[in-house]
């Protein structure tokens, strides 16, 4: 998910994109724990796009940009 496709979007879609991202990071997170989880980069770029939303979601909030 590019930070561009992630700014033409509301802040409530956001809100909404970053509860499931955090729901899907918990259950990668305990699927690795098990060894279940087979491709480990899942939980690296998970981790990255809930932190592309934060950052956005941050300068609307500081009206940066």
């Amino acid at each position: 998910m590019k930070a561009l496709e992630l700014r033409g979007r509301t802040a409530e879609e956001l809100q909404e994109q970053l509860a499931e991202l955090k729901e899907e990071l918990f259950g990668l997170k305990f699927q690795h724990v098990l060894g279940q989880l087979e491709d480990t980069g899942v939980l690296k770029q998970t981790r990255q796009n809930i932190a592309r939303i934060c950052t956005i979601l941050r300068e609307r909030e500081q009206g940066i940009r």
